[in-house]
């Protein structure tokens, strides 16, 4: 293992002069809100703060603390508080996140990196028995796969940095959701369902999520009264109890000594305490990249969804879609989004591990020559995956080290990964009266995580080791200390040196096709955002057959790109890309706070004051 010498910067703080930033043409035609404190609805345009969430509760949790005087991180963290409650097999304290953050009065980005990191006793060969890879189950249902938690130490990094309230004020409301619970919804029912092969391992979860052996009903009234205690417990003592003492050592003894229930087989982790007492949060510099007159701020290395994003749009940047159909647009998006992937899964991985060639990879002049592989006629063939691109003559720094050993290129292709990435996340967005604006994304990987509650303290554990590449040598291969790859990807859009919108999503790799997708349907296509919102996913990602959503077969808009060769698969045990949340910051100074009009249940956005 080898660290870089950008292992010793451990705090990067980065300003950006929004003045130079340029900005969002035309109007967003979003109908005023008619949204009351017991309506859920996506869609809500006033003044003031707002929010955008997947759960109702979190959004009245965000509102809360805005009215109360709090500012957009506070709210943040109130808002993903409760969604660790509502919705708990995508989210919680168990994992770990991204917080990408504008401060309007400094007008300045910063990102606070709270991801997962791998315990020390972890080496390449962590999902590897006998020459060969686990099964992807086996991985993902094992103390292997847990990686040190990070999003306690996030939030309390962002409360102290920026925000305004301590804990005691912003895990009130997700304290008292606990406490009083809510009624299952089909969404978490759904969901619970889909993970109770894994709850069933183990006796805690199966206590709290399952009855009689099933999943708990829709209506259930639903309380983890074991969580509310471990947000009292944060409330009081701060992020400190939950790294050391009774919380800490539950969670070891759950990694390495998994509470299966009788008969049940599962390979234990090896987390100690020193890994949890020496977790770090990073503050990063965010990537800054421009597309037809915007100017996009979205988060750096260790993920690889803000660059991927990117460069796909570099690619598009050098077709003037103005003067095409729908259909040669989305068919440029997918042939984009393939080679901007091969790049991702060749180079990407934790910046204090490997060199990753980022400058190159955002290069105008790479696009250009990359671009030069797209046909406006005719998908490429998926025969055979897409080969990276060679960024490295595209670093200004000549003295840049090359490692062909480690690194792909068309000639030394990396081998691609087999496993698909897990799509269960949660992403949410606020902002405030004050112009600060917080996009958010965390997760515990997989939809109910590794399967294994805490006992006595109500939160899953994260399977977030299982998004480093199985096979090394590569960027992504596991390492004592290292950060999986993400594809987190919230965006923060300017024009005119003004914010126009954020948009983000959860959805493992997908985020990043929903968001691209989003950019590409609301810039390109001239879509509202709650349009581009909205609109049927496609989500290529280098593979052989481009992923939809089951109402996007068979409309006009598959039949039409079919006629370019390309070819549709629908995943049929999660039919949903994404569930995406945004805010369009409007010219009259109102704002509208956008979520998904179906997926996921509906989403629930929120203002301070209602426009009339």
């Amino acid at each position: 293992m080898g660290l870089t010498k950008k292992s010793l910067v451990i705090i990067l703080l980065c300003t950006f002069n929004a003045q130079s930033a340029v900005a969002l043409a035309g109007n967003l035609a979003v109908a005023p809100s008619r949204t009351t404190h017991t309506t859920k609805t996506p869609i809500a345009t006033g003044t003031g703060g707002a929010v955008a969430t997947i759960s109702e509760e979190a959004s009245q949790a965000a509102l809360k603390i805005l009215n109360q005087g709090g500012n957009a991180i506070d709210a943040t963290v109130a808002a993903a508080a409760t969604l660790g409650v509502t919705d708990p097999f995508s989210c919680g304290i168990g994992g770990g996140g991204f917080m990408l953050i504008y401060l309007a009065k400094e007008k300045r980005f910063i990102s606070i990196d709270h991801r997962e990191t791998a315990p020390a006793s972890v080496t390449s060969n962590l999902f590897i028995e006998n020459g060969q890879a686990l099964e992807s189950d086996d991985a993902i249902s094992s103390g292997r796969a847990v990686g040190v938690p990070g999003t306690v130490r996030g939030w309390d990094e962002a409360l102290k940095r920026f925000g305004t309230m301590q804990f005691k004020q912003v895990l009130a409301p997700a304290i008292r959701t606990a406490e009083q619970g809510f009624a299952i919804t089909p969404t978490f029912h759904r969901l619970n369902t889909g993970a109770s092969h894994k709850f069933a391992l183990y006796s805690s979860s199966s206590a709290l999520y399952m009855q009689n052996g099933k999943a708990l009903p829709v209506g259930y009234h639903f309380k983890n009264p074991d969580l509310a205690k471990t947000y009292k417990a944060i409330a009081q003592g701060g992020a400190n109890v939950f790294y050391r003492g009774s919380i800490a050592d539950a969670l070891l003894k759950t990694v390495n000594q998994p509470p299966t229930v009788s008969g049940a087989k599962v390979r234990p982790g090896f987390m100690t305490q020193a890994d949890l007492l020496n977790y770090e949060v990073r503050l990063r510099l965010p990537i800054h990249s421009t597309y037809r007159g915007y100017d996009l701020y979205a988060l750096g290395l260790p993920s690889s969804g803000g660059i991927t994003v990117g460069l796909a749009l570099n690619l598009l940047e050098n077709f003037d879609t103005k003067k095409m159909s729908r259909q040669q647009v989305e068919h440029l998006y997918l042939e984009a989004s393939r080679l901007a992937f091969a790049d991702r899964n060749a180079y990407i991985g934790d910046p204090e591990y490997v060199d990753v060639p980022l400058e190159g990879l955002l290069s105008k002049e790479y696009s250009k020559q990359r671009a030069q592989q797209l046909r406006l006629d005719q998908a490429a063939s998926r025969s055979s995956d897409a080969l990276p691109g060679d960024p490295f003559p595209f670093q200004n720094d000549p003295s840049y080290p090359l490692r062909p050993g480690l690194f792909a290129s068309s000639a030394n292709p990396v081998i691609k990964e087999k496993k698909e990435e897990s799509k269960h996340t949660t992403h949410l967005t606020v902002s405030d009266k004050d112009g600060n604006i917080v996009a958010y994304t965390y997760t515990i990987e997989d939809w109910g995580g590794n399967g294994m509650v805490v006992p006595g303290y109500g939160f899953l554990l994260n399977n977030e080791l299982t998004d480093f590449d199985f096979s090394a040598p590569h960027p992504n291969s596991p390492e004592a200390g290292k950060r999986p790859r993400s594809s987190i990807a919230p965006v923060i859009a300017f024009k005119d040196g003004k914010p126009a919108f954020t948009v983000g999503s959860p959805g493992g790799a997908t985020i990043i096709t929903t968001v691209l997708q989003t950019l590409v349907n609301h810039i390109d296509l001239g879509m509202n955002l709650a349009d581009a919102l909205a609109a049927p996913r496609m989500s290529e990602r280098n593979n052989a057959m481009t992923q939809v959503e089951p109402n996007f077969i068979g409309g006009a808009q598959a039949t039409g790109l079919a006629r370019f060769g390309h070819e549709w698969n629908v995943d049929k045990s999660d039919a949903e890309i994404g569930a995406a949340n945004a805010i369009r910051f409007n010219p009259d100074g109102t704002v509208t706070a956008i979520s998904e009009p179906a997926r996921h249940g509906i989403g629930s956005a929120l203002v301070q004051k209602k426009a009339h």
